[in-house]
């Protein structure tokens, strides 16, 4: 890693060179707290044999709030989501019929794609936290990967909706947050 800015150090970027994070597709997004923190609950096992997450007040502001982010970005739809005890994944569809350019992701201020809404979600839940006093940090990035066929749709669908499953069974696998 020898990029520096200012004489310091960069941390690369984790986007897709050369893609347009504003256009139509679908994202696969995990998001961590910080040091991954378990802030949002236990996975537990319901007696009926379903296993849950049982959420703190800040899980389920995180799931609610995840569940809202149509409504603040109107351009896309949600898809398969798992909220853990110290991340979350899920499956973002940006659709906008309209649009007809293609801008490359760029460094500095971004609006309605997929940076955007995650960080106006990621800051409606710390926001949240601070204002009610609940400890609660992010890590300050998130990882995407754009989704480029019907087979890693499945398998990223099959390993979110596993997660809970597989997390109960074999502990917090931090290694493998990403399926591909």
């Amino acid at each position: 890693m020898d990029e520096k800015f200012n004489n310091r150090y960069r941390i690369p970027a984790t986007r897709l060179s050369g893609w347009d994070y504003g256009s139509n597709g679908l994202y696969y997004v995990t998001i961590c707290t910080k040091n991954r923190v378990h802030y949002f609950g236990d996975v537990i096992s319901e007696p009926n044999s379903a296993v849950a997450l049982k959420m703190t007040p800040i899980g389920e502001v995180a799931s609610k709030n995840w569940a809202n982010i149509p409504i603040l970005h109107p351009f896309i739809e949600l898809d398969e989501f798992v909220l853990m005890p110290n991340h979350l994944h899920g499956i973002i569809f940006i659709n906008k019929p309209d649009k007809v350019d293609w801008q490359v992701n760029k460094f500095g201020a971004q609006s309605q794609n997929l940076a955007s809404a995650m960080r106006g979600y990621k800051a409606s839940v710390k926001t949240y936290a601070t204002i009610n006093e609940i400890d609660f940090a992010w890590q300050p990035r998130y990882f995407d990967r754009v989704i480029r066929n019907e087979k890693e749709y499945q398998n990223v669908r099959a390993y979110i909706f596993n997660n809970l499953t597989d997390w109960l069974a074999k502990g917090d696998n931090e290694d493998n947050y990403f399926p591909m």
